[in-house]
């Protein structure tokens, strides 16, 4: 059989991260091909394309400074349609955690990719700051794939002594993990910006975990299995992105100088769009028509206070109210 060719789409600082593992491991494999493609959205980086720099130095200078690409990775210019460059067989994974907005509320961001390509797609989500992957600090995290075959290729791939991988069958589980946990990290901003102590926000953690699971269970075409939660796409993302984070910084801004999401994502996020209170909206959505907002109340909350006015004084009355059992 001959050798799978590997192809990296995207090249922030979490792209090039893996980027890194990827690199070392197809070395090590007769299962791969052992140049790796990169593609990249061309950026000009004083006075030079940032595809040249990766080319010549083997650095990406913008989004991961510092840490040098093994030097088999390639950039190719690929045609704008993807698409009509997929080979039968080809299969991929998707590392974006977030979710697309769909005519009904929240669609996933690998059923959006499995559309557009017509391919197989999984999913790794876990708690993985990417710099502390590129400085090779011990991290875990978790693959979610229906295909057990695909699975075992993917982790050949890309696990490392320091980046420690568990496959999981439930596929859409590990990637609503990756996007709802992004809405409870606004709440524990929101705890940090209104001087709430720790506990609060362990309050805020455990409502938020619960009301995850409990989504999951609605949203979910197949089997959702409650032990996905204890992988590290599900409790130990969330812890981290509780403590750090763009979604988590954000909020707390938000709840101490008043000004509006808006005007904060292009104060501190060069007018990227936070995560966190855009998936509140899709899921605020979902809740509405299945008139079972009264059964999310963290969730229905942050939506309120980041779109609707709400104040956010009000913040712990949701916690105060939340039924002990969903």
């Amino acid at each position: 059989m001959s050798p799978l060719r590997v192809c990296i789409v995207g090249s922030g600082n979490w792209g090039s991260a893996i980027a890194r593992i990827i690199g070392k491991n197809v070395q090590k494999s007769n299962r791969f091909d052992p140049t790796v493609r990169m593609w990249v959205f061309e950026e000009i980086i004083n006075g030079r394309k940032l595809s040249e720099i990766i080319n010549q130095e083997h650095e990406n200078v913008k989004y991961l400074p510092g840490y040098k690409l093994p030097k088999n990775q390639f950039i190719g210019r690929i045609c704008e349609q993807i698409a009509s460059q997929m080979k039968p067989g080809t299969f991929g994974i998707s590392l974006i955690k977030g979710v697309d907005e769909g005519p009904d509320g929240l669609k996933l961001i690998s059923d959006l990719i499995r559309e557009k390509l017509k391919i197989e797609i999984s999913v790794l989500m876990g708690a993985n700051i990417a710099k502390e992957v590129a400085d090779e600090q011990f991290c875990e995290t978790t693959i979610g794939c229906k295909n057990e075959k695909q699975g075992e290729i993917f982790k050949e791939l890309l696990q490392t002594p320091n980046f420690r991988i568990t496959v999981v069958l439930d596929s859409d589980t590990v990637e609503l993990c990756g996007a709802l946990k992004n809405i409870v990290a606004v709440g524990a901003g929101f705890c940090d910006g209104l001087d709430f102590g720790d506990n609060t926000k362990a309050a805020v953690i455990r409502l938020g975990l619960m009301e995850m699971v409990a989504f999951a269970k609605m949203f979910c075409r197949g089997e959702v299995s409650t032990a996905t939660f204890l992988e590290s796409c599900g409790v130990a993302d969330l812890i981290t992105t509780c403590y750090g984070g763009r979604n988590r910084k954000v909020a707390e801004a938000f709840a101490r100088t008043g000004k509006s999401i808006e005007e904060l994502e292009n104060e501190m996020l060069n007018g990227q769009k936070l995560q966190g209170p855009l998936t509140s909206a899709e899921v605020y959505k979902i809740l509405q028509q299945k008139n079972m907002l009264n059964k999310f109340p963290l969730f229905t909350t942050i939506y309120k206070i980041c779109y609707e006015g709400q104040s956010v004084q009000d913040f712990i009355t949701c916690l105060q109210n939340h039924p002990e059992h969903m």
